[in-house]
């Protein structure tokens, strides 16, 4: 069985910069940065807010046709990573929507492939209101 240690400090700041340089492309519509974070596969699934993605074609025309600009988050709330072994992670961020009165949730399941590095294979984004946090 592959070594499954938790946390690895170095692995958790390969993730954290990669995940930081995706947000940044975000905001910058910089698509080849975003392309270059999610596998190119047919499996690859993101579930935006008003979107859903099946595949890595159809996630980057979605990318493509989506306007530059902030997006949604007004400011973070709390961002875990969790990382098992060297190679799979998972990156949450929860965050206060931009003029609305919701809380973001973002979810990512990164894996490091050989010879292509981290990729991530799974998103999603969704808001809850405020008072149904526990």
């Amino acid at each position: 069985m592959s070594d499954m240690t938790p946390n690895i400090p170095e692995v958790v700041a390969e993730v954290r910069a990669l995940f930081e340089r995706y947000e940044q492309a975000l905001i910058d519509k910089d698509v080849a940065v975003l392309d270059a974070t999610f596998w190119d596969s047919p499996h690859t699934i993101r579930y935006a807010m008003h979107e859903h993605g099946y595949g890595f074609a159809e996630i980057h025309a979605r990318r493509v046709a989506r306007p530059p600009g902030p997006g949604t988050k007004d400011k973070r709330i709390r961002l875990e990573i969790l990382t098992l072994g060297r190679d799979l992670a998972t990156v949450n961020l929860e965050f206060k929507v931009r003029g609305k009165e919701l809380i973001g949730r973002q979810s990512q399941t990164w894996v490091r492939f050989p010879g292509a590095g981290w990729k991530v294979v799974s998103a999603h984004v969704s808001t809850m209101n405020p008072e149904d946090k526990p």
